[in-house]
């Protein structure tokens, strides 16, 4: 009789414990946004024309637009959260935002670190060279030798493209994109791979420093990251997105962004 109280209480304790895993499990980023009223996006600033600061200190662009427009849905408030691309994702990890929606590529190691939402936009990285070089340079691949020096930024798709199909090259590495692509239109590097959207825009504003090789030689889908294990968000994610790239909300922000340029004179 006492073992199979014993076995009961055993069965109990255990039962007890699968229920608070559960609920432990099921936590999610959702639960703090809604308690919170907030929510808490990560981006780096100067990602044209993603995320941006304008000269009156207001941050605009289309991940903002639509990081804005997914906080309505919520109801909830948007909270900007610039911060440096390097330290990004340990910002995410330690919860001083809740959502990094600043033109992350998905990429297989950046995974192993967090939940990645559907795709919601694929850009490639593109050529940016000096003007003396226009005609020598027909493509990336004439980069590839030891007398070129690139350029790019440092923690992003745009260094790893350059180490892995520009190896014979010098790289030089900065902090910011605009850093990097200066070291072009000064006459102090040959070239400089980036983000296609941000070339191009760079380009069409300084055509007598700079040359754009605008065709795409890597694929890149963008997604938003999420802290891993937060199914019930990333399920939020993906039919947001869905939502809105068939209701006119998506290609509405995304004319406004890529098919003008009427934003251009406001920002820094």
């Amino acid at each position: 009789m006492k073992f199979g109280y014993q076995k009961a209480l055993t069965g109990l304790a255990l039962a007890s414990a699968l229920v608070v895993s559960s609920q432990a499990s099921a936590a999610s980023a959702i639960d703090d946004i809604l308690s919170s009223g907030e929510l808490k996006v990560c981006f780096e600033a100067g990602y044209i024309p993603f995320e941006m600061k304008t000269k009156d200190g207001r941050y605009i662009g289309f991940d903002i637009d639509i990081g804005k427009h997914m906080a309505r849905s919520m109801d909830v408030k948007y909270v900007p959260i610039n911060t440096a691309w390097d330290g990004i994702i340990p910002a995410l990890q330690t919860k001083k935002c809740d959502i990094i929606m600043g033109g992350m590529t998905i990429t297989a190691s950046r995974n192993l670190s967090v939940m990645f939402s559907n795709s919601y936009i694929s850009i490639g990285q593109t050529v940016v060279i000096k003007p003396e070089l226009k005609g020598i340079i027909k493509s990336y691949k004439d980069l590839n030798k030891s007398e070129y020096t690139i350029t790019s930024q440092i923690g992003t798709t745009g260094a790893e493209a350059a180490r892995k199909y520009l190896p014979k090259a010098t790289l030089d590495l900065f902090e910011t994109s605009a850093d990097g692509v200066l070291q072009v239109a000064n006459g102090k590097a040959d070239a400089f791979v980036y983000d296609l959207p941000f070339n191009a825009l760079y380009a069409s504003q300084h055509p007598d420093t700079v040359e754009h090789l605008s065709t795409s030689f890597t694929y890149e889908p963008l997604g938003w990251a999420i802290r891993q294990d937060d199914p019930n968000f990333l399920n939020f994610l993906n039919n947001y997105l869905s939502q809105i790239k068939n209701d006119g909300t998506y290609e509405r922000i995304y004319s406004k962004w890529f098919e003008s340029d009427s934003w251009v004179d406001s920002i820094q």
